[in-house]
This record gives structure tokens, sequence and C-alpha cells, in this order.
């Protein structure tokens, strides 16, 4: 199975300056819980962005044209669907990010774990593709309002794709 965990703003941003919008601990926590013991996969950018290096306790795949590229703790491939026909064994596989990764995932994934912020960054650079409801249903909502460790209110949903 092929998911993809995201947070996503209402306007749809996902980043800005290689970087997360903003803090939500129970998003970090949710992302944390869904992907330990799994394989993430996620695109050079991404990869640079994270504060140590390989996340712990997960298979981690990081697809680059560069073929010199070296990542510590590391697999790495050139393209998403040569990383997904190698790990896809049954096993739930993470594409995490970035926009690049997202729009070449997103028509090949079963399902999708979102995080709305209901926020719109004007700094954002970096963007979601469009969530075609004719292609995906949504079988779960969780809302959040602010509280004195998250800025803004946000939505934890889960899609799947209509067969």
């Amino acid at each position: 199975m092929i998911s993809i965990i995201v947070a996503i703003a209402e306007n749809r941003a996902i980043g800005a300056n290689n970087g997360l919008l903003c803090k939500l601990p129970n998003d970090m926590k949710r992302f944390r819980e869904l992907t330990t013991g799994h394989t993430v996969i996620m695109g050079r950018k991404t990869f640079e962005s994270l504060p140590k290096g390989a996340l712990p306790n997960r298979t981690n795949i990081v697809i680059t044209k560069n073929k010199e590229a070296v990542f510590e703790n590391c697999k790495i491939f050139n393209n998403i669907r040569g990383a997904i026909k190698e790990y896809d064994n049954g096993e739930e596989v993470f594409i995490i990010g970035g926009a690049s990764i997202y729009n070449q995932a997103i028509d090949l994934a079963d399902k999708m774990y979102v995080t709305q912020v209901h926020h719109s960054f004007g700094n954002a650079d970096t963007f979601f593709p469009e969530i075609n409801e004719d292609k995906w249903i949504m079988t779960e909502q969780e809302d959040f309002q602010i509280d004195d460790k998250h800025l803004y209110p946000y939505t934890f949903q889960t899609y799947i794709r209509k067969k």
C-alpha cells in the first residue's frame, strides 16, 4: 500500500524556504506513529531539511537525479516508480514530500493522511497538488482547536482512493 502523508494549509501550501510552515506537535506525533517501522520515500530537498538526517526506525529512501549523491543511512533511487517497485512488498510505504515527489505519487497512492491546517500562509513557496474528489473519499476526520502548543486549528483527515 502506498500512502501519502502531508500537512496542507488552506491555500494548498506545504512549505517555505525548504522548511515546514508551522509547528504542530500533534501532527509530528501522528507522523512519527504512522511512519515508524515503515519505508519513507522523499525527495532530496526534503531529506536535506530533516534536522538530524535519516529518520530513525524507518527505511529512508531519497529520490534524486544526482548519480553521485550519498545520503547517510538512506537508499538512493533516481525515480519514485523504481523505489516503489523495490519496496512495495505489502507493507505500507509512506511518501513524505516534497512537492515534486507528491506530484509524482498522487496518482500512484492508495491512501492519504492529511493534516489540514486552517490557515493560509503568504510566505509559502511549495504546494500540494489539488485533491480530486472524483478519485478520493475521506474516511476519517478529527478536528482540533488552537491551544498552548498549536497556533492554528487543524484537522486530521484520511482519504482512500476510490475504486
